[in-house]
């Protein structure tokens, strides 16, 4: 008497358990990944700047406030890679206020770049104009 034994369903129904405990594991680190990043990401504030050069020796640099004008804390001026001396006076600045800068040591009558960084109350800090003038 021979007894034949089916063994052929064995094989496919464990192959199909490991490839979804497998999918599942992998679902659950890469989800573990990119929820853990997120965690990290600020948030971009909304306030703006203008400038302009308004004579040879002089640019005027414009607060013009934002959605998040009330945690604005200080605003930073660079041209050419230097702070000048002759910033905003009031910090935080109202809407409106400007900054006259004329000085000759970083204000020539080419381009010149000028960056405005803001720092906010939770203590992050922006670019918020990057230009030339």
């Amino acid at each position: 008497m021979n007894f034949h034994e089916n063994e052929e369903a064995v094989s496919p129904v464990i192959g199909v358990i490991l490839m979804v405990a497998i999918t599942v594991i992998l679902a659950a680190v890469i989800a573990v990944f990119v929820f853990g990043m997120a965690g990290d990401v600020q948030s971009t504030k909304s306030v703006a700047c203008t400038a302009k050069q308004t004579s040879a020796d002089t640019i005027r640099v414009t607060y013009m406030g934002g959605n998040d004008d009330s945690s604005v804390v200080a605003i930073t001026v660079k041209i050419n890679g230097t702070a000048p001396s002759d910033d905003f006076d009031a910090q935080p600045p109202d809407v409106g206020d400007y900054a006259e800068l004329t000085d000759a040591t970083y204000v020539t009558t080419g381009q010149d770049p000028v960056v405005v960084t803001a720092t906010f109350s939770d203590g992050s800090t922006q670019v918020i104009l990057d230009t030339t003038v």
